[in-house]
């Protein structure tokens, strides 16, 4: 637990730099977990965007509440499901209310590579 606080704090600390943007949706508070190329506090963000393919349907599961179950990376990962309250926690403080951006903007983010 310790570890996930720190790698937390010292990830806020870059999200200072470049974010993608959709509407009124900033990537940053993302990046605090997520990155492109490789898992950090949560899954690779290629591997999201691959999951689920567009973003209308990342849009879909975070309007529908963002239920563990309907959640396919972890849905169908031991190590990330054991993170889903984390996300979870994220998703109700950055991402609700502003689902169809928040996705947009994630998918833009992998194809920049800035996530």
């Amino acid at each position: 637990m310790k570890s996930i606080i720190v790698s937390m704090f010292v990830a806020a600390g870059l999200m200072v730099a470049g974010s993608a943007m959709a509407g009124d949706f900033n990537t940053g508070p993302c990046k605090a977990c997520h990155a492109v190329g490789k898992d950090v506090v949560g899954p690779d963000w290629k591997t999201v965007a691959t999951a689920y393919g567009d973003a209308k349907t990342l849009a879909g599961v975070f309007k529908s509440g963002f239920k563990v179950e309907d959640r396919k990376v972890a849905a169908s990962n031991a190590k990330w499901k054991g993170q889903a309250a984390t996300m979870t926690t994220m998703f109700n403080s950055n991402i609700k209310g502003h689902e169809d951006d928040a996705a947009a903007a994630l998918f833009a983010a992998v194809a920049a590579g800035k996530i």
